[in-house]
């Protein structure tokens, strides 16, 4: 089971001109290995970004992505995270969110789609990152 991350989905559903291609293709391959699920956070954070009434959910069911819950386990791991963060003198650019995704990533799934490989290899080592490769 892969987790992808909001800015991965975003760049499909936003047609970014720079990442889009190369977002869709991860997915996909993702897709042809086996389930590719997402987390709370990342419903949240999809369904803020969307322009219409339709929820995340709609969108992402059509590409064959489901919703996998947070467990309790991942969701401490995240807050402990989090405070390291702050601790090592970490701004406020980092919201919980992108710990809860990691956190989930790290202890409910194989591995984590992302653009964002330096913050999640630093906060959540041992966690498999595919990173799409843009051309």
């Amino acid at each position: 089971m892969i987790a992808v991350d909001s800015s991965v989905l975003l760049d499909v559903l936003a047609d970014d001109p720079h990442h889009a291609r190369a977002s869709a293709d991860c997915i996909g391959d993702a897709l042809e290995a086996g389930e590719v699920v997402i987390c709370d956070a990342v419903v949240a954070e999809v369904q803020a970004m969307l322009a219409t009434r339709e929820t995340a959910m709609d969108a992402l069911a059509a590409f064959g992505i489901r919703y996998l819950p947070t467990v309790e386990q991942a969701a401490v791991r995240a807050g402990h995270m989090q405070r390291r963060f702050r601790d090592r003198g970490g701004r406020r650019e980092r919201v919980v969110a992108d710990f809860l995704i990691g956190a989930h990533a790290m202890l409910q799934c194989q591995a984590l789609i992302t653009r964002d490989a330096g913050f999640f290899r630093d906060y959540f080592k041992g966690l498999k990152l595919i990173v799409p490769k843009s051309s």
